[in-house]
């Protein structure tokens, strides 16, 4: 069983043992969803967002709130209003999970929320299960424009030392990065390089690289593979990880993770959690003051690939969007800047080269 599906099976239990808490009728819901070829992740992410919807009808309602929320009928979609919905959507800005952990949510938590009971709203409504539909009265949060984050050539340079050298590293990260430096090194250079998601990257087996052809085979969002090409800065650091590095990593290394590209010390395949660690270790090495993620790695390569060539389908297929459309809203800033910067220096149409140009009646007082 590869990376992926294991993480599918994972997903799936998860989602049964969800089911067993969320309203009986949700389960045909479910199944149709499983129809729609959609990803194990995208469905499990459902069950979360309808467990807290139905929580909140627990207790903002007092007919609920002693009944289990297996026991909640399918009337209660009837039940909410529009005005309903919008005080969810305004208790999603701030709640405490059990156990007194404090969720806060902005717009894009909220429309995401929103999107799931619309969804499942949707599906009841065509099968005429149910007679209203509250959620496809509220207006979608509306989102904030963000400004894109990622590392100019100065701040990878600094990151990617970081990693090489260990400097400003503490005593007890020094420990581990002797062991894992050249390692570290090709997941920050491979992020850096080819934009590729942090569960892509963790999902690589030995077998997916190519060095023939400086190719990678990637099982993108949504289980599609496709062939990511690299550059030979990023081979040299997988080369010499390989080499080097993993023969020593694998020697206790767990049947079912002998494949992995990447292992831990745990001797297992490295995961999403370890690489967010190692990338806000390096920058903090690096005295980098941006908030930099995984993704913010994946940002750092799609915008310098965009400044490049600017061609968004080039950067959208590169990336591994679906839609184009995805890709233009984060890069569309880039576009106000080209065209500020062209009005900013149209003016040189109005003057010669080497001489200034007069207006005809200029002094002729």
């Amino acid at each position: 069983m590869d990376y992926v599906e294991q993480i599918n099976l994972e997903n799936k239990r998860k989602l049964q043992s969800l089911l067993k808490e969320l309203p009986k009728f949700c389960a045909s819901f479910f199944r149709y969803l499983d129809t729609r070829n959609t990803s194990s992740r995208t469905r499990l992410s459902y069950g979360y967002d309808l467990r807290l919807f139905f929580g909140f009808i627990q207790q903002s309602n007092p007919i609920y709130a002693n009944m289990p929320m297996q026991d909640i009928p399918i009337s209660v979609l009837d039940e909410m209003s529009p005005m309903d919905i919008e005080e969810y959507l305004a208790y999603l800005s701030y709640y405490e999970k059990k156990g007194g952990r404090a969720i806060a949510n902005g717009e894009k938590g909220k429309s995401r929320k929103l999107s799931s009971i619309r969804t499942l709203y949707n599906y009841y409504f065509k099968k005429e299960f149910i007679k209203t539909n509250a959620p496809s009265m509220v207006e979608t949060p509306k989102k904030h424009k963000e400004n894109i984050v990622y590392l100019d050539k100065d701040e990878v340079a600094e990151l990617i030392f970081a990693a090489e050298s260990g400097n400003s590293l503490t005593e007890r990260q020094l420990a581990s990065h002797q062991r894992t430096r050249y390692r570290d090194t090709a997941i920050l250079m491979l992020l850096l390089g080819t934009g590729i998601r942090v569960s892509e990257c963790v999902g690589l087996d030995l077998l997916d690289v190519s060095f023939k052809n400086n190719a990678l085979r990637v099982i993108r969002k949504g289980g599609n593979e496709s062939t990511v090409y690299f550059g030979e800065e990023v081979a040299g650091a997988l080369f010499d990880y390989l080499e080097l590095e993993r023969p020593l990593l694998a020697k206790k290394v767990l049947p079912e993770h002998e494949n992995a590209l990447f292992l831990s010390l745990k001797h297992s395949r490295l995961t999403t959690r370890s690489v967010e660690k190692l990338v806000k270790k390096y920058t903090g090495a690096a005295n980098i003051s941006k908030k930099i993620t995984p993704h913010k790695l994946r940002s750092t390569y799609g915008t310098n690939l965009y400044k490049e060539t600017s061609d968004i389908y080039l950067v959208a297929d590169a990336l591994g969007h679906k839609s184009v459309e995805t890709t233009r809203q984060h890069y569309t800033a880039m576009d106000d800047d080209r065209r500020k910067l062209a009005g900013k220096y149209s003016g040189s149409i109005f003057h010669e080269d080497n001489a200034s140009t007069q207006h005809p009646n200029a002094g002729s007082k």
